[in-house]
């Protein structure tokens, strides 16, 4: 599995249509052998217009979709179509102004809570921690009181709520789908004490009996295994047009992968650790065995 998609900090969550549009424009640019300098003269507007629109960091208009296509020589009504259709999805996004860009202390945050808020499906694999989603309060805040001085207190609580909030998608109408993969060891670890752990698996055995949440356990007996490198989220969205994108923490940088050659390779890893992990019902057994050695 490789890991050097790029790095990018993207604003909303729309720029993941965004920049699948800009992909396309450029695949079509590309194919002709035309610049970035010949599209914009075209255009009568600057390469770095051309540069942004291409990266997705703009919403596209339709009349520069339609003069790059003919400069492009793309004459597919469909093809045409499918990228007017992408670029108004993507550019009604973009309006969306998420609660997130008013919490401060979540400024380090905000690209993955707008993907994550636009996902309809998210693949996890997490080696040392509970799921963010799947945290209780109190576990959350041990981690926070764990990580920071004491005069950061106010900041452990805005993440706290905020947390609560995306947790929020779980109990939705049409509530988001998750499935997590969790080693062992992250319900082994005593984040909080014994008794704040206890909860929190009372919480993860509720949660794995809700239908749109699968949580498998990868026991310490399988050993060496396909995540060994690292967790990672897939986040799947709804619009057929959109690529999965795999988010992963570095110490000091967010990676995002983006193309979908690269984004197939961590699924593949996932489907790896699936068929390695216990079922969804021996996980829960696993669960309860656990909690039962905290409570008892």
């Amino acid at each position: 599995m490789q890991t050097s998609g790029t790095v990018t900090r993207a604003k909303q969550a729309s720029t993941v249509l965004g920049r699948r549009l800009g992909g396309e424009l450029q695949r079509l640019r590309l194919a002709v052998g035309l610049t970035q300098q010949q599209a914009a003269a075209y255009l009568s507007a600057t390469a770095t217009k051309v540069v942004k629109m291409e990266s997705g960091l703009v919403p596209v208009r339709d009349p520069d979709i339609r003069a790059l296509c003919h400069l492009y020589g793309m004459t597919d009504d469909k093809v045409l179509s499918g990228l007017l259709d992408l670029a108004k999805t993507d550019r009604d996004r973009r309006k969306v102004k998420g609660w997130w860009n008013d919490t401060p202390t979540l400024a380090t945050q905000v690209d993955y809570i707008a993907m994550e808020d636009a996902a309809t499906r998210i693949r996890q694999w997490q080696m040392a921690l509970v799921p963010g989603l799947f945290q209780t309060a109190e576990y959350t805040r041990a981690l926070g009181v764990a990580s920071i001085s004491g005069e950061d207190l106010d900041w452990i609580e805005d993440v706290v709520t905020g947390r609560a909030r995306r947790q929020q998608r779980l109990y939705a109408e049409v509530p988001l789908r998750i499935h997590a993969v969790i080693w062992e060891a992250a319900l082994r670890q005593m984040v909080g004490g014994p008794a704040v752990m206890g909860r929190q698996l009372v919480h993860l055995c509720h949660l794995a009996e809700r239908p749109n949440v699968h949580i498998q356990v990868l026991p310490f007996r399988v050993g060496a295994n396909a995540g060994i490198g690292g967790p990672f989220n897939v986040l799947s969205f709804g619009e057929n047009e959109a690529v999965d994108v795999v988010h992963m923490d570095a110490p000091r940088s967010t990676i995002w992968v983006e193309n979908a050659e690269e984004s197939a390779e961590f699924i593949v890893v996932f489907n790896h650790l699936v068929k390695m992990s216990l079922s969804p019902h021996d996980s829960l057994q696993f669960l309860h065995g656990i909690t039962k050695e905290l409570t008892e």
